[in-house]
């Protein structure tokens, strides 16, 4: 019998390639045929350029540097809030009953219109950009973790009940081990919300960053560099995707196991 050729190429990762290159070859098509004007679609090759004399200049590398770490700690100040809340609430329906309607009611609040009042309370500092981070990745976060641990098999809990195990040993076996796969996916799906809501905070009040330099770029209609500047936060998102997709499989490798069905 013949072995199978592991190095056979997934189809769904061909399919995601046809979909990048069709992209990329319309944008060109559209550039470099003159369809569109370049002040309003820049050829590849002149993001690129952008790109390469930002590197070489410097600013490419300190406006990501001021970037990434807004996001990280905007982002960290709420899944450090978040994540405890959610579970409580999960396993307490009388807290949940307390905080859930205030969450329902500020997760509609658009974060843009907080801004001139994180602006009135907290100035133009550090402060004021983690703040709207944290409002726009805080409410979500929480409802996410909430239904996550929620959806954990009340069988395996009563089990382990039955078994004699606390409060803490039940969340410590069995709630945080089923639910860490999924409370994974919350987390990376809010660190993408975070870069929505940095590009909001640094068009207000900023000095420097992506979102700065993408606004800067507008008033002097520098395509390129709002394109360079949309490119570079694509980028940084999909290996902070891939990232957390890494960690998942190294923090519950059981999950993956289930989901091949091994």
């Amino acid at each position: 019998m013949m072995k199978k050729d592991k190095r056979r190429i997934d189809p769904t990762q061909l399919l995601s390639l046809i979909c990048f290159c069709l992209i990329v070859a319309a944008w060109c098509l559209a550039s470099y045929g003159g369809t569109v004007s370049e002040i309003f679609l820049p050829t590849p090759t002149a993001v690129i350029a952008k790109i390469a004399s930002m590197a070489r200049d410097g600013s490419l590398w300190a406006n990501c540097w001021e970037s990434i770490s807004r996001v990280m700690i905007g982002w960290i100040w709420s899944v450090i809030v978040a994540v405890p809340m959610g579970m409580l609430m999960a396993s307490s329906k009388k807290f949940s009953a307390f905080v859930q309607p205030i969450i329902e009611f500020a997760r509609y609040l658009p974060v843009v219109a907080l801004v001139p009042l994180t602006l009135l309370y907290l100035g133009i500092g550090e402060n004021q950009k983690y703040t709207i981070i944290f409002l726009g990745t805080f409410f979500q976060l929480v409802l996410m973790v909430c239904d996550t641990v929620s959806g954990v098999d009340r069988n395996m809990i009563n089990a382990a009940r039955t078994l004699g195990a606390s409060k803490l040993q039940v969340y410590r076996a069995v709630i945080l081990p089923a639910s860490l796969p999924g409370l994974m996916d919350d987390l990376r799906l809010t660190i993408g919300w975070a870069w929505t809501y940095l590009v909001v905070a640094e068009m207000v009040a900023a000095n420097n960053g992506l979102g700065y330099m993408i606004l800067k770029s507008q008033r002097y209609l520098a395509t390129d560099t709002i394109f360079a500047g949309l490119i570079l936060i694509g980028l940084i998102g999909l290996v902070t995707d891939w990232l957390f997709r890494l960690l998942t499989r190294v923090v519950a490798p059981w999950y993956e196991r289930l989901a091949d069905g091994k």
